[in-house]
């Protein structure tokens, strides 16, 4: 009878493990996609925004060498791609969240007879439209400063623009592939896509403007 009653018991407490066990894991999947939802807004305003300063600027690089070979005119392009599309991007989020936060706020007025001291805290848990600004800025003109690194040192023409693609595809890998990693979406899938619309957002640009150019039309 004793034996019994002790194989009972072991089996009571392995059925209790295997339900913890279980429970602990079932835990870990619920926190592993509660972390991946919360990525979605700053994987925007960080991966996207570094994607967009690079292919911008990059694209605008190599539509003014379609026409010019010149070193500086290339890079001060370059430049003023970097400086407009980091104010237009800060400035877009901006407006941006800051609309959504005057809805959110709105609702919870709506929805809450909160105390005054409540709503602050609340608020405070909401995103910062100055936050999101900053740091669209930020990741635009850090994706932008990589073409312009490329082309900087480089004086023979078609060895600079041969230059300015490897470094941007490359890059444009990296960027994918990061943002497929923090995203959980599948790498290799994810990089080529952001590779190939690099490829044709580049083409394209240098295409278009060097037919211009050969046309005459601009003059």
């Amino acid at each position: 009878m004793a034996s019994i009653t002790n194989s009972q018991e072991l089996d009571k407490n392995n059925d209790i493990e295997k339900q913890s066990m279980q429970v602990d894991q079932n835990l870990d999947e619920v926190e592993i996609a509660v972390d991946y939802s919360k990525r979605a807004q700053w994987l925007r305003a960080a991966v996207l925004g570094a994607n967009d300063g690079l292919l911008s600027t990059s694209s605008l690089m190599m539509g003014i060498g379609a026409v010019k070979q010149d070193a500086k005119a290339m890079i001060l392009t370059g430049i003023a791609g970097l400086v407009a599309g980091a104010c237009s991007m800060a400035i877009g989020e901006f407006v941006s969240v800051y609309s959504q936060y005057d809805i959110e706020v709105s609702q919870m007025k709506r929805e809450n007879n909160a105390s005054t001291h409540e709503l602050e805290e609340k608020k405070k848990k909401l995103p910062s439209p100055l936050q999101a600004a900053a740091a669209s800025a930020f990741a635009f003109a850090i994706g932008a400063i990589v073409p312009l690194l490329a082309a900087a040192f480089v004086k023979d023409y078609h060895v600079r623009l041969g230059i300015v693609v490897a470094a941007v595809s490359f890059a444009l890998l990296m960027f994918g592939g990061l943002g497929a990693y923090l995203g959980n979406a599948p790498l290799m899938k994810s990089s080529l896509r952001v590779l190939i619309g690099g490829w044709l957002a580049m083409g394209i640009t240098f295409g278009l403007t060097k037919l211009v150019g050969v046309t005459g039309l601009y003059g």
